[in-house]
């Protein structure tokens, strides 16, 4: 459901330092095992989502996955929204566990690809670190990008707001010197140079892996949120996140 509470970017101060947060309770960690239950009640449901999306017109929507996850990961949400009339493809570019940076430019010129069959901006879809991914190329290309959706992706509390922070930290290939400085600097660009380009963010209070707090985006100019009830895990096969996403896209921004 949409949090008119969350839909304007509250007044922050430029030397505001990152926000030290909790990962969520280990209860909520355990319970990720409801996303194989989730996946059943999504492929139960499919038919009639299809039937009552909005229906898109070939638009462009490329499609990050999460922390070590591939684009097999996405692939019911790609099945999905070219049932309905988008041209969704996914990133081409394996487990997503190498430092952010490396994935730029290789994304940059993937949405120039895609952005040129019909002179149009894309579309982005992250989950978790592909929605972190996401929002840099919003920072960074924001004439490639049309909106951005972010699915259960933090935006502040560094690795202290996810319950898999040393699983993380070891995968990534980083020092935890490297991976503060890297944290660091995200969190203040968070605030000192928000992403221009229209964000919608989807996040579960109920979230194992990252802490919902974490996804509250209070510093953007154009940002609005969308709770849904589910696991982290789980999110990418949703009945929720399905119901919700060909809205958001549709959207006029």
């Amino acid at each position: 459901m949409d949090c008119p509470c969350f839909t304007k970017p509250m007044a922050v101060c430029n030397a505001q330092k990152m926000e030290r947060l909790s990962p969520p309770d280990p209860i909520l960690t355990l319970l990720e095992a409801r996303a194989l239950p989730e996946m059943g009640w999504l492929l139960m449901n499919l038919p009639l989502l299809s039937l009552q999306a909005a229906k898109g017109k070939e638009e462009p929507v490329l499609i990050l996955p999460g922390f070590m996850a591939s684009d097999r990961s996405t692939w019911a949400l790609r099945t999905f929204l070219n049932s309905i009339g988008y041209r969704a493809t996914g990133w081409g570019l394996g487990a997503n566990r190498r430092p952010l940076a490396e994935y730029l430019p290789l994304l940059r010129d993937r949405m120039q690809d895609l952005g040129a069959v019909r002179n149009e901006k894309v579309n982005l879809i992250g989950w978790s670190r592909g929605g972190i991914i996401a929002r840099e190329l919003g920072r960074h290309h924001p004439q490639l990008v049309s909106r951005i959706i972010t699915i259960g992706t933090p935006v502040k509390g560094g690795l202290s707001a996810s319950s898999i922070s040393k699983w993380i930290a070891r995968e990534v290939g980083l020092t935890p010197e490297q991976i503060k400085r890297l944290m660091s600097q995200m969190e203040k660009d968070h605030y000192q140079t928000p992403v221009q380009v229209p964000i919608r963010a989807v996040y579960s209070r109920s979230d194992g892996i990252v802490t919902w707090k974490a996804c509250i985006d209070d510093a953007s100019p154009d940002v609005k949120h969308y709770e849904v009830k589910g696991s982290h895990i789980g999110m990418g096969t949703n009945v929720e996140v399905f119901r919700l996403l060909p809205k958001l896209l549709r959207e006029a921004v």
